[in-house]
This record gives structure tokens, sequence and C-alpha cells, in this order.
């Protein structure tokens, strides 16, 4: 029996079926209140999250020393750590071979900078995304272990058979950190430490490779300990480990949950040239947040390797040079608008192509030739938030598809993108829960795509209306003050498979104003207190915009996420309006 649609709203301005909490979550919430004086809105974003009213006040304030695991649960962590510093103390010459992404240049960012705090500079390397490709290829490989005893592989190398044997061939030892899904057979090197390796329990799965590079370091501080060697300050790093977690898309539970918090209150205090030149360049005017990491400073990180240097971005967060900071900043920000522009074009394409083909299918796709390789993963985000299901974008040149994809919670598309590799459908592929990359011969593209549909619907992916609008529940604009707002922040950071609460206010009267080309601002109440301010960002480039402008004196259901906004010293409450349905 489908549940009754909260406040009835069946079809909402923006064609969404409005979800609320179910009886016995408000019942679950009302008994969590009584019982611990926590506002009923909290208690039903706790609810959701699962936490029972034991856990809540450990839960508000996730300490890092109670949730990091010892680092010697994931295998192989103790010879990576002893041969790193072995390579350390013999002063051998070490490379670091990573991925372009922001995952893999704060994961070299890591080892980089804590070598240099401790004397020791290593070689950095970042493949090129078009000519080579993702992860270590053979030549690569061979020329770095020509020159080097020890490399260490960051974000990738897991599925790196043959170029880790060439360079293991050629004299060197090879470490692979990373979180990828692994194969049944490990490549040959010294040691492999992933938390998704099949040998694995997945308790750690969710993990980014930059916080597995952060546990290895951990282990690396403790064994010079035991030595009577001070190691550098591993909390002064915890910034990098929260831009790769909150930009990887990495699920915010956890350690991870406590590693961003904390690598928020690092990164606020504008220590890192890199950053600092990039939140200035970025105009961020208020302390960092998960979406200042994820819309800001991420998709800035990620333009070299998207359509630039592939290196920019990693040396971006290491140097110390304040000049190159800002230099590198700016190439990063221009870099980034030319991403944009190219993205809106292969986004314009890839959603006409989907629509086509179909959008309630368990995987919404779209392939096109001469797509920029670059954008390919950022189209198949705006798919899959547009239509709640997986999706992937391949742009296709001279036969060869190169592809990338993204999922939903509760869809694990990495380990699927991996079986249709070892089924011989792709020539490769890879990745993790929430994300994929793959490679295809144009014939099987088809073939390919039916399989993985196949697949991804027997994980569930195409059974939730892509309508759907999940609420926490109701307020009224009296209750949306700035001590709610402060007392929900607790329940964060919020980010994948943890999503900020989501509030409805029931019956408003508004006011509203258009903004530059598709924002929308507007004032709301109830007539019978203070009115609150709503924000609605790319408002008009649907129908939301045109129907609260039009709307009169008519009276609008309202729903969106509360957030505090930061302006000329003042700091008010707002909504982050995501949709409306005529009351």
């Amino acid at each position: 029996m489908t549940a009754r649609a909260f406040l009835n709203v069946e079809t909402s301005l923006t064609g969404r079926r409005w979800i609320g909490p179910s009886a016995e979550e408000d019942r679950l919430a009302e008994a969590m209140a009584q019982q611990t004086h926590l506002p009923l809105a909290l208690c039903h974003t706790l609810v959701k999250r699962g936490v029972p009213p034991d856990e809540a006040a450990a839960y508000l304030q996730p300490a890092l020393r109670d949730l990091l695991p010892d680092p010697l649960t994931l295998r192989d962590m103790g010879p990576a750590a002893a041969r790193f510093l072995k390579a350390l103390k013999g002063r051998e010459a070490i490379a670091v071979f990573a991925d372009y992404d922001v995952d893999g240049g704060a994961s070299a960012a890591l080892l980089l900078v804590w070598l240099r705090a401790m004397g020791h500079q290593a070689t950095l390397y970042i493949p090129d995304r078009i000519d080579e490709g993702y992860g270590p290829n053979v030549p690569a490989m061979q020329a770095l272990a020509e020159r080097h005893r020890l490399i260490i592989c960051v974000d990738c190398g897991t599925l790196s058979h043959e170029p880790i044997a060439a360079a293991v061939a050629a004299g060197a030892d090879v470490i692979v950190l990373d979180h990828h899904l692994g194969a049944e057979t490990l490549p040959p090197a010294l040691a492999v430490v992933n938390p998704n390796r099949q040998d694995e329990d997945g308790g750690l799965g969710h993990l980014c490779a930059a916080s597995v590079v952060f546990l290895m370091l951990v282990e690396a501080n403790r064994q010079l300990r035991a030595d009577a060697v001070q190691g550098p300050d591993l909390m002064a790093l915890l910034d990098l480990v929260a831009l790769a977690t909150v930009a990887d898309v990495a699920p915010l539970i956890g350690v991870n949950r406590a590693l961003v918090r904390q690598g928020l209150k690092i990164m606020a205090q504008r220590r890192r040239p890199g950053l600092r030149a990039l939140a200035d360049v970025a105009r961020m005017d208020q302390a960092p947040n998960t979406y200042s990491l994820g819309f800001l400073l991420g998709p800035r990180v990620n333009a070299g390797g998207r359509i630039g240097a592939a290196d920019l971005g990693a040396r971006l967060l290491i140097t110390e040079d304040e000049a190159e900071a800002r230099a590198l900043a700016d190439r990063l920000d221009e870099l980034n608008t030319e991403r944009r522009e190219i993205e809106m074009r292969v986004r314009e394409a890839a959603m006409a192509q989907a629509e086509a083909r179909g959008l309630d299918a368990p995987l919404v796709w779209a392939a096109g030739e001469g797509w920029h390789p670059g954008v390919v993963g950022i189209v198949a985000s705006r798919l899959k938030e547009a239509t709640n299901r997986p999706a992937v974008v391949i742009g296709l040149d001279g036969g060869i598809g190169k592809g990338s994809g993204r999922s939903i919670s509760g869809v694990d598309l990495g380990a699927s993108v991996h079986r249709l590799a070892d089924e011989g459908l792709l020539i490769k592929g890879g990745g993790h829960r929430m994300a994929a990359g793959l490679t295809v011969d144009a014939a099987q593209l088809e073939a390919a795509m039916a399989r993985l549909s196949d697949l991804l619907a027997r994980q569930g992916a195409g059974s939730a209306g892509p309508a759907d609008l999940r609420l926490d529940g109701l307020l009224m604009p009296g209750a949306a003050d700035r001590d709610l707002v402060e007392r929900l922040e607790e329940a964060g950071p919020f980010g994948a498979s943890s999503p900020a609460p989501r509030f409805a206010f029931a019956a408003m009267a508004t006011s509203a104003r258009r903004i530059g080309e598709s924002h929308l601002r507007l004032s709301f109440g109830d007539g019978m207190g203070p009115k609150l301010d709503a924000v609605a960002f790319g408002a008009f480039e649907g129908p939301l915009g045109p129907a609260l402008l039009e709307g009169g004196h008519q009276r609008f259901h309202l729903a969106g996420k509360l957030e505090l906004n930061q302006w000329n010293g003042r700091t008010k409450v707002q909504l982050r309006l995501e949709d409306a349905a005529r009351a």
C-alpha cells in the first residue's frame, strides 16, 4: 500500500510526490524528544539516521579519537608503513603516482606534505586523462621505476596488474593505497592497502583514498614514536582529508563524519596557501562547509585533471609559496569556467538522448561522439540527480567509448561495472559503490548498457520514483530560528548517505522576486509570526520560479533545507527552497 503523500502533495510544481516521516518515525522522534529534551525537528533527523536516544549525545559530538580505526585492521598496512619509513630513513627516491581527481590530488598532497615536514622531497606523477587514462600504465611505471626505489600509487592501482609488474621487474617496490573495488587477485605490489579488497570485511569500505593514506600516516607516526621520533602533526592535514571525502562523494557516516567535521575546523583556520587562495578566487565569504567543499573548492581542484594540466590541483594543495598558490588558483578558476561551458553542451545533448530513451529504466545512460572525457562524470551526476537513478555518460572516439557513472544510495555501481568487465562486455571498468569508470568498444555499447541495467535492477535501481521528495517533517516559520539551525547542524556534516534535513512549511503566504537570470528570492509567513526568507537557485530554469513569481494571493506549501546566511556581518536563517506546491 502506497503511503499517503505528505500534505497531500501528489504532484508538486516540479512534478514530485512528497513523502514525509512514517507513523513509526513520528512515534520514535516524539519519544526521543521526551527522553533527551532535544528539539523535535532534530529528533526526526536522528531517527532517520537510525540513532537511538541513548546514542544521540555521542552522535551529535563525534570524536575522532573514538571513531578512528586502528590502521592495522587493514590488510598490508603494517608492511606498507614500514616500507614507507624505510625509504624515508634511507633517503630513497620516492615517487607518488596519483589519480587526477580531488581524492587523488589530496592523497598525493598528504604524502608529499608529510615527507616534506620530515625533510624529504618526493616526485609527483599524475597521468593525463586523455593521453594516458585512469591509473598506472606500463610506460609511466617503468620510467618511474628507473629513477625511484619506491612508488606509491594513491587512489588507483588495485587493478593495475601489468603496470605494477613492470615497475617491480624494473627494480622498484610498489605500495598501493586505494579504495576502489578489488578483483579476486591483487597486483604484485609489496602492499595493497584497500578497504574494498575482496578479502576485507567491508567495515571501512566507505573510506576514500585520502582517508586510507591518512591511516597509513597514523601508523607511520606510531612506528616513529616507538623509535622515539616525533612525526608531523596529522591533525593539520585533515583539511585535505575532508576535501577529498566530500569531493569524492564518500558516505558521511562513521569515521568520515568525524574526519570531515574536524577537517572543516582546520580549513577555517586558512593555513594552507593553496586552499586559502582557492577560497578567495571562489569568493567564499563564510566558514567552509560541505557545500563549499563539494561545489566551490572541489570542482576547481578537479578542473586541471578534467580539461587542463593533470597535476595543477595537486600542486595547488602542496605549495607553500603564496604567489604560486594565487597563480594556480587563478588558472584552475579559469579552467573551471571553461569546464562548465563544455559540461553544459554535453549535458543538454545527454539529457535529450536519455529522455528519448526513457528515464524510468533502472539505468539512465547516454553516449556521444566527441564528448569530452573530462566532463562525462559531472554530466552523469546531473542525470542521476534529475532521475533518481544510476547514470552513465560515455564519450565516443574512434570506436572506443570512455565513460563515467554515478549511483544512488543503496545501489553498488562499482561492483556491477566490475562484473561487466569480468564478463567481457567492457574493455575495462571499476570503481566503488557511488562512482565508476569504464572503457567499452562502441560495438558492445548497447549490450553492455542493457546488461548493466539488468544488474542494477536486481539491486533495486528504478524502484524509487524519480519524483519522490523526502521530508523530515513540518515546521512553522517561528520555529525555524538560529538556535534550531545550529542544533540541526550538530547532526552533520551533511552529504552523501547523510542528507541535510528537509522540512515543509504549509500554506504559506509568499512574496517573490527574481534575481538575475534564473534565481528566486522569497519571503514567506503564516500571518501569525515572523517571516522567513528563502532562496531558490536556478528556479527559472524550470516551473518553480514562474509559478511563485506569478502566484499573487495564492498560498503555497514550501519545502527545502534550513541554513544560516551570513552577509555584511549579519547572520539570518533562510530556507534553501527546493520545491513548492499550491496549497
